[in-house]
Parts: structure tokens; C-alpha cells; sequence
């Protein structure tokens, strides 16, 4: 999961940088350059917060689990 969210917001950043450097009558190079580097950046940022989120969404997922593990072993009450 972290790594299809890295590289889909790197590649939106990628085009975002070129549309963006082309309407501004930048050379070729400095754009395509400039879009690398913004590529760079986000996949990299975007790699960190993909992970988190990840382990976010595990310990969740296991302290559910626990909790369901919990109340289905314990007996209920009688009345």
C-alpha cells in the first residue's frame, strides 16, 4: 500500500511540475529537471507517510482483533 501511494503521488507531482514549468516558458531541461527532483522528494515523503499509515492501520487492525478475541472467549452472565 505505501508504495502504490508513493509512486501515485509522485507521478501527479511529476506531471503537476511539468504543466506547470512548460506554462511558464521554462527550457526544457530546467523543467523536465526541476519535475525530477519534485519526483524525487515526493515518492520519497510520500514512501514515509504511506509506511506509517500502514503500521497505523495494522495496530488497529490487531488491537480489534484482540478485543473480539477478549469477548468471545469470556463466558456471558447469567441472569
Amino acid at each position: 500500500m505505501a508504495n502504490r501511494f508513493a509512486a501515485v503521488a509522485a507521478l501527479i507531482v511529476f506531471a503537476l511540475c511539468l504543466v506547470l514549468g512548460i506554462s511558464a516558458d521554462n527550457t526544457f531541461a530546467t523543467t523536465v529537471s526541476r519535475a525530477l527532483i519534485a519526483l524525487a522528494g515526493t515518492f520519497i515523503i510520500s514512501l514515509l507517510l504511506g509506511a506509517a499509515a500502514q503500521k497505523m492501520l495494522d495496530e488497529n487492525i490487531k488491537s480489534e482483533e484482540e478485543k473480539l478475541k477478549k469477548q468471545s472467549s469470556t463466558p456471558p452472565e447469567d441472569r
